[in-house]
This record gives C-alpha cells, structure tokens and sequence, in this order.
C-alpha cells in the first residue's frame, strides 16, 4: 500500500512569489492607497489561502495555521485592550494633564527634544515598554511639543525613540525575554551583549534631536502659558494625580508582570477619577472606560490631543493583531517563510554574511507579517543552527532578533508597533519614521559590528557547536 504525503511540499521559487504577492499588497494598500493595514493584510490573508486550497493543502492546515498564529497572540491583545482603558483613565484622573503642566515648567525649552528622548528612555527602562512610554507621558509631551509649534513627526521620533531604546535597556521588556528564550540565553546577558549596538544608536540619536530640536527658533510661550491655563482650569492638576505613574515604577521595581500591573492601575485611576469628581456616575465612569474620555475644554488643541482612550479604541488594533498573526501562521504552516530562509541560512560563510542575513531576514518577517513576535521567533529558529555552525554565540543571534526585528516593527505601516504608535500620537507611520533615529540606526550598527568584529560574541570552541545542537548549553566569549 502506498504512503501518500497529506500535505504538498511548496518549493523556493514559489514561496519567492507568494511571499511578493503578499508584499505587494500590502504595500499598495497602506503606502499607495492610504487604506488602514486590516484590509490589505486581510486581503493577503484571502489571497494565501486561496492558492493554499489550489495547492492541494487541507482545510484542516488553514484551521490549524490561523489558530497558531492567533495563538501567540492572546496576552499581547489582551495588554492592548488595557492599555485603552489606561490612557483614558490617565487623562480622566488628571495625570497626563499634570505631566503636561509639569513637563512645562521644568524641561529645558530650547532642548526640548533631547530632553523628550532622556525621559522617554528612563521611563522605557523602568516599565520595559515602548507602547506603555508612548501611550502615557509620550501622549503628555506629544501635546507640549505642539503646543511649541515643533514638527509633529519629529516629536513623535523623539518618543518613540526614547521609549524603545528603554525597552532594549529594561529586565521587564516582553521582546528582551522572547528573545534571549528564543537564543537559550540568560536575560541579564543577552541584554549586556545588545548594549554593543543599543548604546551608540542611542547616543547618536540623542545628538541628532539636540541638534534639530534645538534650532527650532518658533517657540511661543504665550500658546504655552494659554495651554497651562486650560489644562488647569478643566483637570485635576496636582501631585496626587500623579499615583498611577508612581505605582507604574513601584510595580517595576517588584518586577510584577504587566497584565496585573496595568489592571491595578486602571482600578487606583478610576479611584482617583470618583475621588476628585464625587458626583460621577458609575455609569459615566465605566463609559471613560469603555469608550474612551472626551476633553470638552473649548480649546481646540487641547480637546484633540486629550480626547482619547478607551478599551474601544483598541479593537482596530485587536484586529490588526488578530489578522496579520493570522496571515503570519499560515506563512509558516505551509513553510512559505522557512522555504525561503532555511536554505539561505546554510551557505553563509562569514560573520558580517551572517549577522547581515539574520538581520534582513528579521526585517522580511516584519513587512511580510507585521507582527514584533513573529520577527523575533521565526528568524531565531531558522538561522540558530547556521550561527552555531559558523561559531557565533546565542548572544549574537539574539541581538540580531532584536536590531532586525524588535525596533524596526515600529516603523512598518501595517505593523502591530507602527499602527499602535500611529493611531496613539495621530501622526502617520511613514512620517514619523525618517526621525525614529533610534530604531533606524540600530541595524546599521549590528551590520557595521558584524563585519569589523567588534562587539560580536563567538562559541570558545568549534566543537562548542556541537554541544549547542545537542541541546547543551556552550561557552561563550566575547569578540574584540
């Protein structure tokens, strides 16, 4: 009786054209049209499993392909949705208003820029990320950096920057522990290993927004002065409202993982919104948290910036999430993306060839999928045993996770970072991106290190790769 294969074997050059076909319409779709990612990456999800049904593929794969994507996915959307109930009971309670008002009096006007980054970076590495950064005290300097009439990607460069170059610095970020358990490495020295490149693009950094922000000449302190005023006159402005950012780094220093954390700090904010406005309704309450909070200060500025939030808000997100950890797990149950790195992986002969390849392979996953995970996971696990073969440590391996994959899902339309950071700041992925210095410069760097040698870590022995495969745990050293 003959064995037949249940499933067909897909070859290179048609992985090569399936994965162009789902580039190309994405890209049409967010670039050229403007559209929102969710159709497009839809659409490319329609495409994917029509020529899998032609192909001869099960249904069944399909089922099983989309729910492994969405598997990966469930805490990471269930951390989105609580994070829309944070933001609007953060500016309900006052506390984004009082950073704002804060923020106004003590940070350097003329350095304003580099100022953002410095804080943005602090606040990053004490909570470890860059969504919670950006969606609290970067929504509070977003509003100061317009009110000084500063361009508004360029403000929005400066938080975002900030906020990943401390998540890459922090113990808590999501991506640092996916990575280094990606690598077998030990989370403390897989962190050390990417300061090789983390540290430079974030000095760099810091001197091009000193440089920029710091010939802006346009500033008005009158606009300043009025915002103040408003913001006083319609919020809570006073150090108590300032509790559910102190509990943040409290939580951080217990090392609490962020789904309690963001819980506790919804519930002391809503506290805090029934402490300071008694005749609230709980209705009214549950509505700022559910559908977001609306500003009606009469300023116009003031009332787009503030009016935001909410667990609604998320949900275009939720099905951003959903959809391309969809498309992503169908790209791998049918092995379209290992088909085309796996082979790439065995002949590459050097460590610039190597570090360069892992680090565009991470950049592939990220445009073709648009999921931060799936960029750390996907490369990890096709080029590990290439980096062994080729002498270089797990710590080499995980910093090119996190240069080629972590930062740079930030600057793709239609990715998870890149949408989140959109609709937060309402300034456009496309625009933001030329001055999100940090997650520009951080693959440049590794692929500058891999080919000098300086910083890349490498395997003691050449039979140090053979305990890896084995499953054992190599020496490593580090590189000059």
């Amino acid at each position: 009786m003959k064995k037949t294969t249940s499933e067909p074997q897909v070859n290179t050059l048609e992985a090569v054209i399936v994965l162009l076909a789902v580039l190309g319409i994405m890209s049409l779709g967010v670039i050229g049209f403007g559209l929102s990612p969710q159709v497009p990456v839809l659409l490319a999800m329609g495409v994917v499993t029509a020529w899998a049904m032609l192909r001869g593929f099960p249904w069944t794969a399909v089922n099983a392909g989309i729910k492994e994507g969405i598997d990966k996915g469930i805490v990471p959307i269930f951390i989105f949705i609580l994070i829309g109930a944070m933001i609007s009971t953060w500016i309900a309670a006052g506390t984004i208003p009082t950073l704002m008002v804060i923020g106004f009096k003590i940070i350097n006007i003329q350095w304003f820029l580099p100022s953002v980054f410095i804080v943005c970076t602090l606040v990053g590495a004490a909570v470890g990320s860059a969504f919670t950064v950006t969606s609290t005290v970067g929504i509070a300097f977003f509003g100061m950096g317009v009110t000084m009439n500063l361009n508004p990607a360029l403000v929005a460069g400066a938080i975002i920057s900030g906020g990943i170059f401390g998540d890459k610095l922090s113990p808590l970020s999501e991506t640092n522990n996916l990575a280094s358990a990606v690598v077998d490495t030990d989370l403390f020295t897989h962190i050390k290993h990417i300061l090789w490149s983390t540290l430079p693009a974030g000095v760099i950094s810091l001197g091009l927004f000193a440089i920029l922000g710091h010939s802006n000449t346009s500033t008005s302190l009158a606009k300043i002065d009025q915002m103040v005023a408003v913001l006083n006159g319609h919020f809570s402005i006073s150090a108590l409202s300032l509790l559910p950012i102190v509990l943040v780094f409290i939580c951080a220093g217990f090392k609490m993982p962020a789904i309690p954390t963001m819980l506790l700090n919804i519930f002391v904010s809503a506290g805090l919104i029934l402490f300071e406005q008694p005749s609230l309704s709980m209705t009214k309450l549950a509505a700022i948290i559910n559908t977001g909070f609306v500003s009606k200060t009469g300023n116009t500025s003031v009332d787009t910036l503030l009016s935001r939030g909410g667990i609604v808000s998320m949900m275009s997100m939720v099905a951003l999430i959903v959809v391309t950890l969809s498309l992503g797990g169908l790209l791998v149950k049918f092995g379209l993306i290992n088909q085309i790195m796996t082979p790439v992986a065995k002949h590459l002969n050097s460590d610039g060839k190597l570090i360069l390849a892992g680090i565009l392979t991470c950049i592939g996953v990220n445009v073709f999928v648009g999921e931060q995970f799936l960029s750390i996971i996907l490369p990890g696990r096709a080029f590990r045993q290439a980096f062994t073969d080729g002498g270089l440590a797990g710590n080499a391996l995980g910093r090119v996770l996190e240069d080629g994959g972590t930062v740079i899902n930030y600057l793709v339309p239609w990715g998870v970072g890149g949408v989140f950071l959109a609709t937060t700041l309402g300034v456009p992925t496309v625009q933001y991106l030329p001055f999100a210095f940090f997650s520009l410069l951080c693959p440049v760097i590794s692929v500058i290190s891999g080919f000098t040698g300086v910083g890349v870590a490498h395997l003691k022995h050449a039979s140090d790769s053979r305990l890896v495969h084995d499953g054992m745990v190599a020496t490593e050293v580090q590189g000059n």
